[in-house]
């Protein structure tokens, strides 16, 4: 019901055999305070890596976080115009370019400080071409499985990318996104669409609660859509993002690091 915050559960919730996770992406000119913030209440970090934002300083410092607060730690890769959130089009052996140097880049980073890659998640343009493309969406799993073999790919639940990586039984985990309206597809409303991000606390929490005790949001023309996710995203640049995922890691039962 609007204006109400659902009940906080008394333990975590599950999807099938896993905790459904709290990721975040990260390392893209947030204020490094942000960075830490936001670390303390999630379960994954996409960390930006060069791509549309990141270099090996903000990648470092990720590391080191997601390392101090065990944060699984992920790559994102994404392309540079607009912020990686601008129109694209993108051959297969580019996009196998940008995953390896971009994934590789933070690994390298990573293990300077014995820490490891968890997953891989594509930003913006670049993780919804992906979804809506069968060759794309086939070579992206292929060089995952290939070059990083054992690591996680997050995908939108009920996508194409999700789809293709469990033909080939490669790792994936099925993403919903909290603070970011549906369409009666399933697809995200564009960022250039009017409410398209949702910046108000209850209005998320009320989300969050639907997806973790049905699996299942509503659009923005009142469709219920099934979403059986395994991770739920929260973006670091969404107004009071450090308070909305305070408030989202404590409805899903995730202690707060100190």
């Amino acid at each position: 019901m609007a204006g109400t915050m659902p009940p906080r559960p008394k333990r975590a919730v599950r999807f099938g055999p896993v905790k459904l996770d709290l990721n975040c992406d990260l390392g893209e000119g947030e204020p490094l305070a942000t960075t830490r913030a936001l670390m303390r209440s999630i379960t994954s970090a996409n960390v930006a890596c060069g791509g549309h934002a990141g270099n090996v300083s903000s990648m470092e410092a990720c590391v080191r976080l997601a390392k101090g607060y065990r944060v699984r730690l992920g790559a994102h890769p994404g392309v540079s115009s607009q912020f990686g959130r601008g129109p694209i089009q993108i051959l297969p052996a580019a996009l196998e370019l940008i995953v390896i140097q971009q994934a590789s880049a933070l690994q390298t980073v990573a293990k300077a400080q014995k820490s490891s890659l968890q997953h891989i998640k594509l930003h913006g343009s670049l993780y919804h071409l992906v979804d809506t493309d069968p060759v794309l969406a086939r070579t992206y799993v292929a060089v995952v499985a290939r070059w990083y073999p054992g690591i996680k790919i997050f995908a939108s639940a009920g996508g194409l990318v999700e789809k293709t990586a469990r033909a080939s039984h490669t790792p994936v985990w099925a993403e919903a996104f909290a603070d970011r309206a549906y369409n009666d597809d399933g697809t995200l409303v564009p960022r250039t669409k009017p409410g398209a991000v949702f910046t108000q606390r209850t209005a998320i929490l009320e989300r969050v609660s639907g997806l973790a005790t049905r699996g299942q949001m509503m659009s923005v023309r009142g469709k219920v859509l099934q979403l059986n996710a395994q991770t739920l995203c929260v973006h670091a640049d969404t107004s009071g993002s450090v308070a909305i995922a305070r408030a989202m890691a404590r409805l899903l039962g995730i202690r707060r690091r100190r």
